[in-house]
């Protein structure tokens, strides 16, 4: 299978996504939108992946590879292609399937815990989930569920925490991919001050890595079920 990964920044790439991919296997290529690369043809993959970033998904001034990209995505979805979008990817995601997206009540920032909605049982990449499973968040906006969609999880904090279009399209507000490596380099950024249930302190994000071979599972189970869609 040949897979293609879009990305956003420099320290949000695949994470552990890459390493499924290698011991399954796979092709990768990747297109680093904020490095000016060009989109690949629609015929070049099989499974795409849309990573996160600190944008908000109208920024076409100071993001102009937003313009291509939306309609991008969009071609993947009705081409059949297997779509996953990660936190920004997600909100991209719901946006092309007609989706508003807006600021959250509040800032989630840590290892927070999402709750699975008994929906997920009818959805083969999320069938094997726990009903619940502490997570790294880091988003301020969210989206509203696409039309269409089966809504997969909830937060405390933010009602829409994953969705899926059929079975071969996934949106997941929340990161499951990442490695340590990853979590130290989304702390380079300035955090807000800690908000009990909202905000974690540096220490406490840290602390949550304990929960990697948990998300890592998941990730794994989600990715084998998506290979064979």
């Amino acid at each position: 299978m040949r897979i293609h990964y879009l990305q956003h920044m420099g320290c949000e790439g695949l994470g552990r996504i890459a390493n499924w991919a290698a011991e399954r296997g796979h092709a990768v290529s990747g297109t680093h939108l904020y490095r000016g690369d060009p989109l690949p043809n629609d015929d070049a993959f099989d499974f795409l992946v849309i990573m996160g970033g600190p944008m908000n998904i109208y920024e076409y001034r100071n993001h102009p590879w937003l313009t291509a990209e939306k309609p991008f995505i969009k071609r993947a979805i009705e081409n059949g292609k297997i779509v996953l979008g990660v936190c920004l990817g997600a909100q991209l995601i719901a946006d092309v399937l007609g989706a508003k997206i807006h600021q959250n009540a509040s800032f989630e920032i840590g290892w927070f815990p999402v709750r699975f909605t008994a929906a997920r049982r009818s959805i083969p990449a999320m069938r094997d989930f726990p009903e619940e499973l502490s997570v790294l968040h880091w988003h301020g906006d969210t989206f509203d569920l696409p039309p269409g969609t089966v809504h997969l999880a909830t937060s405390q904090a933010c009602h829409h925490q994953a969705f899926a279009f059929g079975n071969r399209v996934i949106g997941l507000q929340f990161h499951i991919e990442v490695d340590e490596p990853d979590v130290v380099a989304f702390l380079d950024d300035t955090l807000p001050d800690p908000v009990p249930g909202q905000i974690q302190s540096v220490a406490d994000i840290l602390a949550g890595q304990r929960q990697l071979p948990a998300i890592h599972a998941a990730l794994y189970a989600m990715l084998d079920a998506l290979e064979m869609s």
